[in-house]
């Protein structure tokens, strides 16, 4: 079995999504059930399926839950373009996280493409 926690491309996730909960918990009741919700879904998912992919049994498997959460950056990264350009609160925060995604999105693609050329 893997440990998905000592994984780089994990940590960084997992800050993603910290960084994700911080962003929403000022949102507006509405800002909260509307895009806060898909912010948070979106953040949680990028870890979560990093770890839930390591205890696939084949890299096959294990890619395609790479895959996801590649998607699940790309769709928070969609997500706090808008909070950004809508003004929502902790417009620091919501740069900082946009370029930790930048990092994530080429980690995701690079630690792909090694569980696709694994013989």
């Amino acid at each position: 079995m893997r440990n998905f926690k000592e994984l780089r491309v994990w940590q960084k996730g997992f800050q993603i999504a910290v960084n994700s909960c911080r962003i929403t918990e000022s949102f507006s009741q509405q800002e909260k059930f509307g895009l806060g919700l898909q912010i948070n879904k979106s953040g949680i998912s990028i870890p979560s399926n990093i770890a839930e992919g390591s205890s696939r049994s084949s890299d096959k498997d294990y890619n395609r839950f790479i895959e996801i959460s590649s998607g699940s950056c790309f769709e928070l990264e969609t997500q706090l373009l808008i909070a950004k350009e809508i003004n929502c609160s902790k417009q620091p925060l919501i740069v900082e996280t946009l370029n930790q995604l930048m990092e994530e999105e080429k980690m995701l693609t690079a630690f792909s493409s090694s569980l696709q050329n694994k013989k």
